[in-house]
């Protein structure tokens, strides 16, 4: 069993993706080619802002946003305690302070309450000036916008929505990546929308931002090529990268948003009762870039493991350590406690999910978690 079937799911699309490479190597435009834009636009639409500035990965695309904002040392970003290393790396990358926050435990998304306590904390210190907060979208589903934007706009601050596993994922009609004052995504290989390498992209409704983003992605260019206006940066979707996405986004919005949450919901059939399942509040879809559940303890998932391993059935822990125990943040203060994050890193186990699962492979895994005990 696979965790994400990326095999299957090119041997179905198998003939309109040979085709699309075949285009791009047959044209040798292999840098910034109209594939490029032509996804651009159909992201953007898709999203519902006014631009999308494809880049390298998700990391960059972070990164140079934040560049954008002119982001660097003396700023406070507030990250969640609770998620991938990139969130809080760019902002050291930047020169500018990670705050840690806690979690929600039932959305494992930024927990507003602890936000506010941090930019409180911050504030009443006055060491940093509280300029960003960066909500990741986790697992597929957007985080808790209404009130973290409410609590960012009180405190003067910009939100760059992280929706590097929510693309897809909705909000009360709106969907991930434009419920911030721009917002990412990645295009990494596992993502709910991926390429077969790299990719990421940056969304925004402010033109002159998106001007600055297309400049500052190759070399800070001007007017043409070898007019460098600022020090940018080497960050472009290369056009095989677009050409796959196209073919993959088709299918995407065709069906595989669709299956992915049958497929979910399969999974909430067979296991709620005996494990926490996710939680999707009223109103929100999910993307499902994973299938999250909480057991008793971390022993109990390392039992739970081995045991599926041994049936032929992968897992992963995302994330087994928290951000603010990543040595790379040593000797960063830790404003606010974060008591959820520290026990989801002991207690959470994601389950092989993607959209071309049948009813019968969901059973499979829940069949042998039961035999696991």
């Amino acid at each position: 069993m696979e965790f994400r079937d990326l095999k299957h799911q090119y041997q179905v699309l198998k003939d309109k993706m040979d085709k699309a490479v075949t285009e791009v190597m047959t044209d040798c435009n292999f840098i910034s080619g109209k594939q490029v834009k032509v996804l651009e636009t159909e992201l953007a639409s898709y999203v519902g802002t006014t631009h999308c500035i494809t880049c390298a990965n998700g990391t960059d695309a972070l990164s140079m946003m934040l560049m954008a904002w002119n982001i660097g040392p003396g700023d406070a970003v507030f990250v969640p305690d609770f998620t991938f290393f990139s969130t809080g790396e760019v902002v050291s990358f930047e020169g500018a302070t990670p705050v840690f926050v806690d979690v929600n435990p039932d959305t494992y998304n930024m927990d507003p309450s602890s936000l506010e306590a941090a930019i409180l904390a911050v504030e009443q210190e006055g060491l940093l000036k509280p300029k960003v907060v960066i909500p990741v979208d986790l697992f597929g589903l957007p985080a808790d916008y209404e009130a973290i934007n409410k609590i960012a706009k009180s405190h003067s601050l910009k939100v760059l929505e992280d929706g590097a596993q929510g693309f897809g994922g909705m909000c009360h009609g709106k969907r991930a990546c434009s419920f911030g004052d721009a917002a990412t995504t990645s295009f990494f290989p596992a993502k709910p929308l991926g390429c077969y390498g790299d990719g990421g992209a940056i969304f925004t409704n402010d033109d002159e931002t998106a001007a600055l983003l297309e400049s500052l992605r190759v070399h800070g260019k001007g007017t043409f090529k070898y007019d460098n206006v600022r020090i940018g940066w080497n960050s472009r979707l290369d056009t095989l990268q677009a050409a796959v996405l196209l073919v993959k986004f088709q299918a995407f919005k065709e069906y595989e948003l669709e299956d992915i949450n049958k497929a979910a919901l399969w999974y909430n059939d067979a296991l709620e009762g005996i494990f926490k399942i996710p939680v999707i509040p009223e109103g929100y879809n999910s993307s499902w870039a994973q299938y999250t559940i909480q057991v008793e303890s971390e022993d109990q998932r390392t039992k739970i493991q081995a045991s599926l391993k041994e049936q032929g059935i992968p897992t992963m822990v995302y994330y087994p350590k928290p951000m603010h125990r990543q040595k790379a943040f040593e000797g960063l203060k830790q404003y606010v406690p974060c008591p959820i994050t520290e026990r989801l890193c002991q207690t959470v186990l994601s389950l092989p999910l993607h959209p071309y699962m049948q009813e019968g492979d969901c059973h499979i895994v829940a069949n042998a978690i039961g035999k696991s005990f």
